[in-house]
């Protein structure tokens, strides 16, 4: 077996779950700037998480979105985004075929005064 392959830098770490603030002491090797106080009165790491098993639907049963960096919102705002791209180029599509129409009127209109004076 090869030796120095695993950490051996093991210390006692406090995660806390960014969805409901449910917090846990463990055993990690994971890297954290921030400390906090824990129940029995000592100061550990902690490190922030986005979803353990306190707040995965998986563990809770329940079934919803969990959108912690507002990727629903980003969604539907650049649906809303394009849905009013779409209404742009359709209104100035409508007033390029309205400006066309009054001057193939107007070139209509012209052509019937040209062809009536020749006569």
């Amino acid at each position: 077996m090869k030796q120095g392959l695993h950490p051996d830098n093991y210390r006692l770490v406090v995660y806390e779950d960014l969805n409901n603030g449910f917090k846990f002491l463990t055993k990690s090797t994971a890297n954290s700037d921030e400390k906090v106080k824990w129940e029995d009165g000592n100061e550990y790491p902690l490190v922030k998480v986005h979803i353990t098993s306190a707040s995965h639907p998986f563990f809770t049963g329940e079934e919803r979105i969990l959108d912690i960096e507002g990727r629903v919102d980003k969604f539907k705002a650049r649906a809303a985004a394009g849905k009013a791209a779409k209404e742009k180029r359709a209104a100035s599509a409508q007033k390029l075929e309205k400006r066309a129409a009054a001057k193939a009127e107007k070139a209509e209109s012209k052509a019937e005064v040209a062809t009536t004076s020749k006569d």
